[in-house]
């Protein structure tokens, strides 16, 4: 086979090529199985442009992981109008999710299958985007509780275990609706909001369950 002949373009158009043959060779076939070779063959260019603009795998793999989290959290922030009714904010919220989850599967599986489980410097890149979403649903949570409550200082800790165990749902949600066919990202998000807008709404109404004395 003779060398790949790539066209010239600038750097940042083609370093996006790259990534974009990387998500999808490292979502498919997990990191460990992914080869550069492969990459370079996806992308259209040759293995040594490959390392000449990413230096190397895991190097890769790490732009890739940052590209993902950033575009996720991106479209979340994008989907909430934080000044609608409490309910209204969540629904956008998962609804912006499940459909960048379902048109990215392959991003999503970067983040959520194969970066937490190929070394600490990877999954502590994931961790960053997660915390920084987390952060965001405990503030959409927190105002409404407030608001609902009456009282603008109603500590962040009384919400902060519902932001993180909505955050936990939406991610296995995602993956199971990715992996199940006819399953739209509306269908997942409304899957998600009728299990935790009761209990929300709830909390909101200042009528939490509370659990047995024994």
């Amino acid at each position: 086979m003779g060398a790949v002949k790539t066209k010239r373009m600038p750097r940042a158009v083609r370093e996006q090529q790259m990534l974009d043959a990387a998500v999808r060779t490292f979502g498919r076939r997990g990191y460990m199985a992914a080869s550069m070779d492969e990459i370079a063959e996806l992308a259209g260019v040759s293995k040594p442009l490959v390392y000449l603009y990413l230096n190397s795998k895991e190097d890769l793999f790490t732009a890739c992981i940052r590209r993902e989290a950033r575009a996720l959290t991106a479209a979340v922030r994008a989907g909430v109008d934080t000044d609608a009714p409490a309910d209204r904010q969540l629904w956008d919220g998962l609804r912006a999710f499940f459909t960048h989850t379902a048109r990215h599967p392959d991003g999503w599986a970067v983040l959520h299958l194969q970066a937490r489980t190929h070394g600490d410097a990877f999954a502590a890149e994931v961790n960053a985007m997660r915390e920084e979403i987390v952060a965001f649903v405990t503030q959409l949570i927190l105002a409404s509780a407030r608001a609902a409550h009456r009282d603008p200082d109603l500590p962040a800790d009384e919400v902060a275990g519902l932001a993180e165990a909505l955050v936990g749902a939406a991610e296995s949600l995602a993956d199971w609706a990715n992996a199940t066919p006819g399953v739209t990202a509306r269908q997942a998000a409304a899957t998600l909001m009728n299990f935790a807008w009761a209990g929300l709404g709830n909390m909101m109404d200042a009528r939490p369950w509370v659990p047995p004395v024994s």
